[in-house]
């Protein structure tokens, strides 16, 4: 419940002027050029493992034109120098956040991250302004695509349907309001959830997300779910009996290839959230690890209102270990890798403590490597295969995901190979994101301000803490 005293309504407005800011959010200064023409780099298309050294790429109106060693770029073309020393590869995809403002999208660009997926619980001015001017690139930030997240009961306080009349409408509605997918959770009745899937193959809305408890991911995929929105979801429906309750027991990798069979049978894509299960497994039964994770040096980019929820988080109350889990999680990762089932890289963040916007995805990367996948085969995860899913869930959409011509131009620049290290992904020379080139000074500019705007909130509530009267506020997004 917010509250606001007498004496503290003064300091309301100040504060929304520091995180809303409309000159906050274009802090750098892009390239406003319709053509950019990359010289003398080494180009990792994705479309293979392979390198082609010291290239040229031609981008104009955010789509690649061209790429070669010698390319005939049109006049007053900005020209971008790799000095055949620096890597041109892909942006990275992060398919599963819960980030709905416009400076969480600033701070994923600004680490690489040229996509998301908003996977559910985004505040309508995040889906009225803040996507579409950042989509158009008058902002900065990644492409964004959305989901319109359901349930069946109020339990986790999500939007829910009781019939499959709402769950019909409901996809309607979405569609109405820009959504792109819809995303399933899991209490809904067999009945809501066929409502959804039928209704979503004709309004041309995907289902995608959790495995729901009384259907099974077996009879989802049958009804046209595309994609399972984490590894997970398998325990609760796949290898254990839906509904059971086996504690942190781990089921036996015996099981493992009957659930790739099934996943292959019908072509989904499977997000590989590696990283954000060990996040949850660090934490589980464990407060003071909540405390490491405030002291990380991202959390200056993290809302403040975010890391309020982190201490608020319900995981360092569970009883138990699931260090026997997150092994099978791995194994099993490994196996859907290895057997050609596609993955995708997602996080959850910010929603759960740990997982900063940007930085957790490079992490999902490393846990990849770590779980046995190669780099070529983890970075395919966060390039080439969100551009597949997206060009197979939604029709007509423009494709991207690799650096070969008629792809939107989601590019990273880094100092060396990402395929011999994938650490230099931590720190670009350049992202291009909805047809905006970001220099590295001007990611960094970025980052600055966002640190300086949420400190300076920090300072102003302080100092409202030495009055007796106190004030709390609901996050803000920039209005635009």
């Amino acid at each position: 419940m917010y509250s606001t005293s007498m004496s503290t309504r003064m300091i309301v407005p100040l504060l929304s002027l520091l995180l809303c800011d409309p000159t906050f959010a274009q802090v750098g200064e892009p390239s406003a050029s319709t053509a950019i023409l990359f010289v003398h780099v080494n180009v990792i298309p994705m479309d293979h493992d392979r390198v082609l050294r010291d290239q040229s790429v031609l981008v104009e109106d955010g789509v690649i034109k061209a790429v070669g060693s010698v390319i005939s770029a049109p006049l007053h073309v900005r020209v971008v120098d790799g000095h055949r020393v620096k890597f041109l590869s892909p942006g990275l995809a992060d398919m599963h956040v819960h980030s709905d403002t416009s400076r969480d999208m600033a701070v994923l660009l600004a680490n690489g991250v040229t996509t998301v997926l908003n996977m559910g619980g985004a505040r309508n001015s995040f889906m009225t302004h803040t996507r579409s001017a950042v989509n158009r690139g008058d902002i900065p930030g990644p492409h964004i695509y959305t989901g319109f997240l359901v349930d069946g009961t109020p339990e986790y306080g999500y939007f829910f349907v009781t019939t499959p009349a709402q769950a019909s409408a409901l996809v309607s509605l979405a569609k109405t309001n820009g959504y792109d997918f819809i995303k399933v959770y899991n209490n809904l009745s067999p009945e809501c959830f066929y409502a959804l899937a039928d209704e979503g193959r004709i309004q041309g809305m995907p289902i995608i997300g959790h495995g729901v408890t009384s259907v099974g991911i077996e009879r989802q995929f049958a009804a046209g779910q595309i994609m399972v929105a984490h590894t997970e979801e398998y325990l609760y429906t796949v290898f254990f009996k839906p509904g059971s309750d086996p504690g942190n027991r781990a089921p036996s990798p015996n099981q493992i290839p009957d659930a790739i069979a099934l996943t292959k049978r019908y072509g989904a894509f499977v997000t590989a959230d590696l990283n954000t299960y060990a996040t949850i497994a660090r934490q589980w039964g464990k407060p003071a690890v909540v405390d490491d994770f405030l002291g990380m040096p991202g959390v200056r980019y993290l809302d403040p209102d975010d890391r309020i929820s982190w201490r608020g988080g319900l995981y360092t109350s569970r009883k138990g270990d699931l260090s026997a889990r997150l092994a099978f999680l791995k194994l099993f990762t490994k196996s859907l890798s290895d057997a050609g089932v596609p993955l995708i890289t997602g996080t959850d963040t910010p929603a759960i403590p740990g997982l900063i916007p940007g930085y957790s995805l490079r992490q999902d990367l490393h846990a990849l490597e770590e779980a046995g996948l190669t780099r070529y085969e983890a970075l395919s995860a966060a390039t080439r295969t969100p551009g597949e899913f997206i060009a197979k869930a939604k029709p007509g959409s423009q494709m991207f995901g690799t650096v070969t011509v008629g792809k939107r131009a989601d590019l990273i620049l880094s100092d060396a190979n990402p395929l011999d290290d994938l650490s230099t992904l931590e720190k670009p020379s350049g992202v291009m994101a909805n047809g905006r080139w970001h220099s590295a000074t001007e990611l960094q500019r970025l980052l600055d301000g966002i640190a300086a705007k949420y400190e300076a909130a920090a300072r102003l509530q302080r100092l409202t803490r030495r009055s007796p009267r106190s004030i709390t506020h609901p996050k803000s997004d920039v209005a635009h």
